[in-house]
């Protein structure tokens, strides 16, 4: 006899990825596909109508060039210390204005990246003021909010959210103090393809430059970054490219490479050769880069010799003609 049980509520059905109609369409979080999702609440409510405050996020962002995510389904790949470094050489351009989003909620580490730990966001009569690193480069990050650096943030997807949107919609992010244009607004998310990354693809609809996904060469890592990769098509993500980070180990003395994630299947090359994505850049292990980001200063500029900081500046520079084409 044909087995007849219905799929248990809670659980995702071996065909929902493929059915999936994706966040933006209006059968989101309807459709047969999106029968048992996690997220078919969060789809089928945003799916209802358009939010009313993204006329506010709109007007707050208006003078912002540049909207850049820093994605990876993959957890512990480096996304926030790529995105603190390339926040922190975007900003050596004295005349670039350089924002950080952190929407990591539960994982929220780049205070400590940016080497602004203990600061805290002030209310003006222009919304939250973030935290400013330099003259020319802003944070904000829940961080900054927490009663100390151990507390745990143990919140469901509803407040974290509405703290993305706060994020967006009250931070005066108009540039510097002047309140002239910001050229790059960076995101940094956490790993998946959940509540916080529907959250700001749904604030920025429409507005998003690009999105660099990070990865290590191994599959493990991989299987997760094509997860992301089907996530930003289906979103309507446009993506600037990969990096595969950690993709060697460079001795700091000899600068001799040793492989520590073997790419068994290829690595991103392989990955990017398939789905017809473009290869931002390999940056090999240097322990120093772990320094920097728990001292909070730019490895660009205190290693500027070492192989992984040349890797970094020819990545960023291929991000910075991209996305000033």
């Amino acid at each position: 006899m044909a087995d007849t049980e219905a799929t248990p509520k809670g659980t995702v059905p071996d065909n929902a990825n493929e059915h999936c109609p994706g966040p933006e369409s209006e059968a989101a979080g309807k459709a047969e596909g999106c029968e048992g999702c996690p997220n078919q609440e969060i789809c089928a409510s945003q799916a209802a109508g358009p939010d009313p405050d993204l006329p506010l996020v709109a007007e707050r962002l208006r003078h912002v060039r540049h909207r850049l995510l820093v994605l990876s389904g993959k957890g512990g790949v480096g996304k926030s210390t790529f995105t603190g470094q390339l926040a922190f050489a975007l900003a050596d351009d004295e005349e670039t204005e350089v924002g950080v989003v952190d929407i990591d909620i539960c994982g929220p580490s780049l205070p400590q990246i940016m080497g602004c730990t203990g600061e805290e966001m002030h209310r003006s009569s222009n919304g939250w003021s973030p935290v400013y690193v330099r003259d020319n480069l802003s944070l904000v990050s829940i961080g900054f909010m927490l009663p100390s650096d151990d507390a745990a943030v143990i919140w469901r997807g509803p407040k974290k959210n509405g703290m993305i949107k706060q994020f967006l919609k009250d931070v005066d992010w108009g540039g510097s103090a002047d309140g002239g244009r910001m050229d790059y607004l960076l995101v940094d998310t956490p790993p998946g393809t959940s509540d916080e990354h529907l959250s700001i693809v749904q604030m920025l609809k429409g507005s998003i430059t690009g999105a660099v996904i990070i990865t290590t060469p191994q599959e493990v890592a991989l299987q997760d970054v094509r997860k992301e990769i089907d996530f930003c098509r289906k979103a309507g993500v446009p993506i600037l490219g990969l990096v595969e980070n950690m993709s060697g180990f460079v001795c700091p003395s000899c600068h001799g490479e040793s492989r520590i994630f073997y790419p068994t299947t290829g690595g991103a090359q392989a990955l990017c050769d398939e789905l017809g994505l473009l290869l931002l850049g390999s940056i090999p292990l240097d322990p120093r880069i772990g320094k920097a980001c728990d001292f909070g200063s730019s490895f660009l500029d205190t290693c500027a010799d070492s192989p992984a900081a040349q890797a970094y500046a020819g990545i960023i520079s291929r991000i910075k003609k991209i996305v000033e084409q």
